[in-house]
C-alpha cells in the first residue's frame, strides 16, 4: 500500500457483515483502493498529508506578479523553509493565501512591506525550493498509545486497547514526528480471560465479564475460540458484545477461555515522506480523519463496487414484474456533493 485510504476494511466489513478470510480481505482493500483514488481523480486534490520538498520557477516565468508563486496542484499545510536563489526567506517575510480558513493554500506572496523577494539565482529555473507539508488539511484524532517501545526498523507496533478499537487496515497514523500506514492487524493476547459464568451460544448471551473492564475499549473487537465479538458497552467488568461478529460463527465459550484482540498493526514505517524512527512506550498514537464527505463517498463507492461485481453489475431488486435495476442514484447523488464541497478545478499554469 503506497497511499492510504480514506476509509477502512474495517468499516466495509461491518456495513456487509463479510467472513474473515484472505480471499474477502483481498477483494475489500481492492475496492477501497479504486475508491480512494477515485475520490482524488474527481476532486483533483490527494487529502492526506505529505512531507516534502517541492521546486518551482520564479514567478516572472508564470506570467505573473514576480511577489506572488502560484503552486497548482501542489497544495501547501505548513511550510518548513523557503528558499530563492539560494537565500532563504524568514516566515515572517511572506504569506500564505488564501487565508481565510488555512489550509490548504493555493499560493504564497512576499509580504511586501519586506525586504524579501524571489529570484537572484542563476536561472528562473527551479528558483523557488519548499520544504514543508503538502495535502488537503492535517485533520487528527489523539487515539490511544503504543504498548510497546519501538525501535526504526518493526513493521509489528503493539498499541492500546483505544486504538485497536478507533483504526483499520487503511488508517494513516502518526506517532512523534513519523507516519505509518495500517496494512494489516493480527491478534495478540490481552491478558483477560472469559469469567463469570461465560457464554453460552445463544444471541441473547451477550454479557461477558472480565477481569478488568478497563482492559478493553468500547468498539473493540475481541476474539475467544473461534468467534469474533464487538464490545459496544463497558460497566464496570462487563463487556456488553455483539454475537458471531465479522462472519464468524456462535459458540459456547468457558470460564478461563483466553480473550484475544487485534492490537499488532502491521504498518509501513516512514510513510509519505517522514522518516522510520525509535517510539518510546505510551508515546501518544494520532489518527488522520479525512473529511467527512470523503469518507462516506469512499465507503459508498467501495460498497458499490463490491456488490455490484457480486452480481455481475446486474443487481436488481424486487421480484417478476416489480423487478427493476438498482441504479445507485444515491451514490451519484453523494459524488455531486463531494465534488461541490471538495472538488478543484483541474488547471496547470502553462505557456
Amino acid at each position: 500500500m503506497t497511499n492510504p485510504w480514506y476509509a477502512t476494511r474495517e468499516e466495509i466489513k461491518a456495513e456487509l457483515d463479510v467472513k474473515e478470510t484472505a480471499r474477502a480481505n483481498a477483494r475489500i482493500d481492492r475496492a477501497l483502493e479504486d475508491a480512494s483514488r477515485a475520490v482524488e481523480g474527481m476532486c483533483h486534490r490527494r487529502f492526506y498529508p505529505e512531507a516534502g520538498t517541492r521546486y518551482f520557477n520564479w514567478p516572472d516565468s508564470q506570467y505573473g506578479t514576480s511577489w506572488r508563486l502560484w503552486l497548482d496542484d501542489s497544495e501547501l499545510i505548513s511550510v518548513t523553509t523557503l528558499v530563492s536563489g539560494g537565500v532563504e526567506i524568514a516566515s515572517t517575510d511572506y504569506l500564505l493565501e488564501p487565508n481565510r480558513n488555512g489550509p490548504p493554500y493555493s499560493r504564497l506572496e512576499i509580504d511586501l512591506s519586506s525586504s524579501a523577494a524571489f529570484g537572484g539565482g542563476d536561472t528562473h529555473q527551479r528558483d523557488i525550493t519548499i520544504t514543508g507539508l503538502w495535502g488537503y488539511r492535517n485533520d487528527e484524532t489523539p487515539v490511544g498509545t503504543l504498548a510497546e517501545a519501538l525501535d526504526a526498523s518493526e513493521t509489528g507496533i503493539d498499541v492500546d486497547a483505544a486504538t485497536s478499537a478507533a483504526v483499520g487496515v487503511g488508517s494513516l497514523l502518526r506517532i512523534d514526528s513519523e507516519r505509518v500506514i495500517v496494512t494489516g492487524r493480527s491478534q495478540l493476547d490481552t491478558g483477560q480471560t472469559v469469567g463469570g459464568s461465560g457464554l453460552t451460544a445463544q444471541n441473547n448471551s451477550v454479557t461477558l465479564t472480565v477481569q478488568s473492564g478497563t482492559a478493553f475499549a468500547a468498539g473493540e473487537t475481541i476474539l475467544i475460540d473461534g468467534e469474533r465479538l464487538r464490545i459496544d458497552d463497558i460497566a464496570g467488568n462487563t463487556l456488553v458484545v455483539a454475537r458471531a461478529w465479522d462472519g464468524s460463527t456462535i459458540a459456547a465459550h468457558s470460564v478461563g477461555a483466553t480473550i484475544y484482540a487485534p492490537r499488532t498493526l502491521t504498518v509501513e514505517r516512514g510513510a509519505l515522506g517522514t522518516t522510520a524512527a525509535t517510539h518510546a512506550s505510551s508515546a501518544t498514537v494520532y489518527r488522520f480523519d479525512p473529511p467527512g464527505p470523503v469518507r462516506q463517498f469512499v465507503i459508498a463507492e467501495a460498497l458499490n463496487d463490491l456488490l455490484q461485481g457480486r452480481a455481475g453489475y446486474a443487481r436488481t431488486a424486487g421480484a417478476g414484474e416489480y423487478e427493476r435495476e438498482v441504479t445507485a442514484r444515491g451514490l451519484k447523488e453523494l459524488r455531486e456533493r463531494v465534488y461541490a464541497s471538495h472538488g478543484r478545478k483541474a488547471r496547470m499554469r502553462s505557456v
